[in-house]
Formats: C-alpha cells, sequence, structure tokens
C-alpha cells in the first residue's frame, strides 16, 4: 500500500493463497450504539447545565448533548451535531432545546449552527443558519415573554454579531435581524423573561441592553458610573421583579433597575474572585457561584447574605454554572469538567467527572468490565463500564499522561508520559510502585507481553525499549533497546507466544523484532504467519482496509481487534469511530461510521469480554462507551 506517496511493504500469511487485491472487504454484521459518555465541557462554556422535568440533566461535551436521569442511572443522547457543542437553551416549554455548534471538519456538513429538537424524541426539528456564522455559536436563548417564538444567537467570530431569529419559520427558521455586537468576547445572551422586545448581553468589559423594534436592534450600554467598571462581565439572571442582575471578574454582583442601564444596587465583594454563575431559584432567592473562591452563596430576597454558604472541594475545581435541581437542589457545573449535585446545607457530591486535558491514554482491564484513562492533566481514572462510575482515581502524577497498558493479571498498570518517564501503579493500592527513565523525549506506547514477563516501551525518540518484568510486576531489568526506526514510535504489538514485537513509526514503516535480543528481523516475509496477540498497529496487513482512499498516514490514529477476532474498530481524525470486519486486509473495505467526538479519536479498545467498545477523544476530553449490538 501506498502512504504519501511511499510505499509499505506488507507480506499476506500463507492462507491467502489466492489474495485478491481489487475485491471490496464487506461491513461487519455488528453495529455500535452509544451507550454511555463520561465527560462534561466546563472549562470554556458556560450556562450549560439544566435540568429537564423529567428529571434528566441536559448537558454537552464534544459533539453529543447527554440527557442524564442520576437517580434511574440512565443516559440518552443527541447526535445530530457533526462537530462540538458549545451552547445550549432550554425553551419555556421544557421541551424542546436549541444547541450552538463550532464550525467542523467538514467543509459543507460542519459550518457552524443552531439545531433546534425535541428532548422526548430527540428528534431534529430545525436547523438555522448554516453559512450564517462564522466561527461558533457560543451563545444561544428561546425568548420567553412570549412563549419562545424568537431564538438569538452569537457569533464568536471578530464582531460578536447578534441575530434574532423566528425559528418555527420553515425548516431553516427566519432570520429577522442581526447586528454587530461587540468586538470583545460576548459570554452570555438573554431574552428579558417579562418584555419580549428586550435582551441583554455581556462580556468583556460590557453590559449591554438591546431592544427589538420593528425589525431592528438598538442598544444601550449599561453604565457602570462611580461603580469599579470590571475587566469582564460574567453571568447574567433575572428577578421576578424583572431586575437584571450581573456577576463580574472584580468579584462584585450589579442590580439593573428594570427597564434602565444604570446600577440600582451594588453587593461588592459578593465573592473573592470572580463571580462565574447566578441563579434565581423557584423560591425566588438567589445563589451565586465564585470562580478563584470556589464558594456558593445564599442572598434573600433584599440581597442580603442568609449566612448559607459552601465550599466547593478544590479537587472538582472553581464553579462554572449553577442550575436548579429537584427540590432544593442546586447543580453545579464545575471549570474541571465536573458536575455537582447537593445543596446548601448537604454537601456536594460528583455526578459527572471527566478530564481537562488532552486524553490519549487509556486501557481495558485483562479480566474485568473496567477500564482505565490517563491525561495530559496529569489525572488517571479506573472506570467502572457496567455502574458507568469511577471506581478510583488518582490526581498526583508527576507528569502529564500519554499511554497506558494493564499487566496481564490485572493488578499493574504501565503509564507512558509526556516526558521520558514512565510508571508502573498498583491497581489496588493506586500507589506508584515504580519509575524509570529512557530516552529524552515522549513516551508514544507502552505495552505488556502476554505472558507478562516482558514490558516493551516506544518512544519518539525512535526506539523501542525492553525490560525483563519480575517480582509479581515489581522488578523492571532493561534487556535492551530496538533501534532501526527513522522516526518516533506510534504502535506495538506482541506475537501471542511474547517472542516477537511489530511495530510502526510517524514515517510509515512496519518493522520485525526479536524481543530477547533486541535485534530488528529484517526478513519481514518470514514473520507473515506469526500470530499477534493485539492489533494496535494500524499499519499492517489484517488493517490496511481501515485506510481510506488518499489518506495521508495520520488519519487513522489507533485500531484495535476484538478477543473473538472478528472485529477492527479504527478512531480517525474526522472524530470518527469505524467499525471494519477483522482480518481487515482488502484496501476497499466497506465500515459502519460512527460520530459523537468532535476532536480526532486517539484511543480505542474493547472490554475483555468484547461486549463493548471504549474511545476517547483528544482535545474534546470526552470518553464514550460503545455497545456491540
Amino acid at each position: 500500500m501506498y502512504l504519501r506517496g511511499r510505499a509499505v511493504t506488507l507480506y499476506a500469511p500463507s492462507e491467502f493463497g489466492d489474495y485478491d487485491v481489487g475485491k471490496i472487504g464487506e461491513a461487519p454484521n455488528e453495529k455500535l450504539k452509544l451507550e454511555w459518555v463520561y465527560g462534561y465541557r466546563g472549562r470554556d462554556c458556560r450556562s450549560n447545565v439544566h435540568l429537564l422535568p423529567t428529571g434528566e440533566i441536559v448537558y454537552f461535551v464534544a459533539a453529543v448533548v447527554v440527557l442524564y436521569n442520576v437517580e434511574e442511572q440512565l443516559q440518552r443522547h443527541y447526535l445530530g451535531h457533526t462537530d462540538d457543542v458549545k451552547s445550549i437553551a432550554i425553551h419555556p416549554d421544557k421541551i424542546t432545546i436549541a444547541t450552538g455548534q463550532v464550525a467542523g471538519h467538514d467543509k459543507k456538513l460542519g459550518k457552524p449552527h443552531v439545531r433546534v429538537w425535541s428532548s422526548v424524541s430527540l428528534q431534529t426539528l430545525h436547523v438555522i443558519g448554516v453559512g450564517e456564522f462564522d466561527r461558533s455559536v457560543c451563545c444561544v436563548a428561546f425568548s420567553k415573554a412570549d412563549g419562545g417564538q424568537l431564538l438569538c444567537a452569537v457569533d464568536e467570530a471578530n464582531e460578536h454579531v447578534l441575530s434574532v431569529w423566528d425559528w418555527q419559520k420553515g425548516e431553516k427558521g427566519h432570520k429577522i435581524t442581526e447586528t454587530k455586537s461587540s468586538t470583545e468576547p460576548v459570554l452570555a445572551a438573554e431574552f428579558h423573561p417579562q418584555d419580549k422586545h428586550c435582551l441583554m448581553t455581556c462580556g468583556k468589559g460590557q453590559v449591554t441592553f438591546w431592544t427589538l423594534d420593528g425589525g431592528t436592534l438598538s442598544k444601550k450600554l449599561g453604565l457602570f458610573d462611580k461603580n469599579d467598571k470590571p475587566k469582564f462581565v460574567l453571568c447574567l439572571a433575572f428577578a421576578d421583579n424583572g431586575d437584571a442582575l450581573t456577576g463580574d471578574s472584580n468579584g462584585n454582583i450589579f442590580v439593573w433597575g428594570k427597564g434602565g442601564n444604570r446600577i440600582t444596587h451594588a453587593l461588592t465583594g459578593a465573592h473573592e474572585g470572580g463571580v462565574f454563575s447566578l441563579l434565581f431559584m423557584k423560591d425566588g432567592i438567589l445563589v451565586s457561584g465564585g470562580g478563584k473562591d470556589k464558594k456558593i452563596i445564599q442572598w434573600d430576597a433584599n440581597y442580603r447574605k442568609t449566612n448559607a454558604e459552601t465550599v466547593i472541594a478544590e479537587q472538582y475545581g472553581p464553579v462554572r454554572t449553577l442550575t436548579q435541581g429537584k427540590g432544593n437542589m442546586v447543580v453545579v457545573g464545575t471549570t474541571r469538567n465536573c458536575i455537582l449535585q447537593g445543596s446548601l446545607d448537604l454537601e456536594f457530591q460528583p455526578i459527572v467527572q471527566g478530564h481537562m486535558d488532552e486524553l490519549w491514554g487509556m486501557a481495558a482491564h485483562p479480566n474485568q468490565n473496567q477500564f482505565l484513562t490517563a491525561g495530559y492533566d496529569k489525572h488517571v481514572y479506573l472506570w467502572d463500564a457496567l455502574s458507568h462510575s469511577v471506581v478510583w482515581s488518582n490526581k498526583d502524577l508527576s507528569d502529564g499522561a500519554h499511554c497506558a497498558s494493564f499487566h496481564p493479571e490485572g493488578n499493574l498498570v504501565a503509564i507512558g508520559t509526556q516526558t521520558p518517564r514512565w510508571i508502573i501503579l498498583d491497581v489496588n493500592t493506586h500507589e506508584v510502585v515504580t519509575t524509570h527513565t529512557d530516552g529524552n523525549e515522549q513516551i508514544e506506547c507502552i505495552e505488556y507481553s502476554p505472558d507478562g514477563n516482558s514490558l516493551a516501551v516506544g518512544s519518539r525518540d525512535n526506539h523501542i525499549y525492553i525490560y525483563q518484568v519480575s517480582e509479581k510486576g515489581k522488578k523492571y531489568s532493561r534487556i535492551g533497546r530496538c533501534s532501526g526506526h527513522t522516526s518516533f514510535i506510534t504502535h506495538l504489538d506482541w506475537s501471542a507466544d511474547s517472542q516477537q514485537l511489530q511495530s510502526n513509526s510517524g514515517d510509515y514503516e512496519v518493522l520485525y523484532w526479536n524481543a530477547s535480543t533486541c535485534k530488528q528481523i529484517t526478513a519481514s516475509s518470514s514473520l507473515r504467519d506469526v500470530v499477534w496477540a493485539t492489533q494496535y498497529c494500524t499499519l499492517g496487513f489484517n488493517a490496511c482496509g481501515l485506510w481510506p482512499e488518499g489518506a495521508d498516514g495520520t488519519d487513522v490514529n489507533g485500531c484495535c481487534k476484538n478477543n473473538k477476532q472478528n472485529l477492527i474498530a479504527s478512531g480517525d481524525d474526522n472524530g470518527k469511530v469505524n467499525l471494519f470486519k477483522y482480518p481487515c486486509s482488502q484496501p476497499k473495505t466497506h465500515s459502519h461510521a460512527y460520530g459523537g467526538h468532535s476532536s480526532h479519536v486517539t484511543t480505542i479498545r474493547f472490554l475483555h469480554d468484547d461486549s463493548r467498545l471504549i474511545s476517547v477523544g483528544g482535545k474534546d476530553m470526552a470518553i464514550l462507551q460503545w455497545e456491540i449490538q
């Protein structure tokens, strides 16, 4: 096969007597169904957790909008988007939802737009603004005073164009008007709950009151007068009496009297650091959420502190958004991509956890329905795929993690980091057993041999380091170094008898090695009948059908065959998870492709019993669990 004009020689096993390169491979009978989504995007999005009357909490991560019933431990998923969801709004009917997305990979399908859909049927009702937005829809809101006939949206481009739509007119809605709102970032936009002609936006250095009159928008800037003008106005909310409230980066909450653009009441120093979210509870009580101080504070009807307050634990991070939960519960989204639930007099418990930096490291447990993820955020999570929960987490790694592999007995896990270091963790105690350093660059891949007596460490420095494993995985003695690749190591596979290795590199080489001597086996045709324990190498005879026509060699980031050896899955740069028959040895092979990730899919693994497939997205930090049907 050829990648970027470079010939890659692959030898067919002897059993392929009459191999026909032109034959087209069939797609498998099996399909994938998205079963669970781990993670939440709180790092850089606002007002994106809401409670529906069904008891479901709705939020988004990557290109998936999740509807999560915590009590029943059920998730439903809206999968209409083609790339990162950036904003969400709930219609006054509490059924219809609007979500805005960023510009995507696909020039035609990936244009930023707003999708309006039903939270009951999960059917798309309207697709609004395709070709109208430039970068991404960073804010979206329904009108309230007229029962939600209008929708406003803010484009995250240089001029932050604010547009108002009659969203129910036709499939694509009808744009009533648009206007340039600000050259600075806009962080929130809302319609006034009592005046259908009034909107409010806030962002860097500004609060703006908009009036929609006869199809045009006119604006009045909020005047800070003698009050400290903040660098950022971070959030806004409306009181029952029609007052508007803003929280800002100075830690102040300002009350803007109904209909005016002046401050009528100032709560200075409400929080230490920024005020990230304001929420009026069902009973009219105001709750504010802080960034730096991580506090949630309650205020009475006269905007005085009630002495009811709580602090979110350091590990979950600053408050990003607050929303009304069941009864007097508050649901909190944090900047560390967690969602918590509780009340001011009870402790807040995590109901969603996730990584908060790029994610590549993932390994499936060898004999349980569990998998481990390790990210650039220096966090390691062990997840249970049946209860969809965190078994344990270790947030004290010295370096960001890039790859992981379980020992065949399941008691240890090897983690390669973004530095030349690799770490062995004890799965039961979560403690570091030992640390080693090889070369002077990041560890790209790490794999235990099937018999558990060897460990191969593939480095960005073009070498593979082989270790003997003894004392039940506690001791590692270096056997040697495999030299021969002219680019960084990307993937490794051990032979089923733990004697040989195959490896791929950044310049599309496939090389073979004797593991006990670390010598390259140059007569690669002599290995055509070797049985490989895994198929993580994306370049190989049994994986050549994974590559689309005209692929440039970096399109397929990872693959994995199942234990029954009848399926192979791949993750690509377009955010797709692809399912093929195994072996996948016809250059043209049909497959099933599934969206949900918005970033490159970095790693993919089947669980030990082949019941599920786990995929992780690099920059989207999402973990998707697929059921095999």
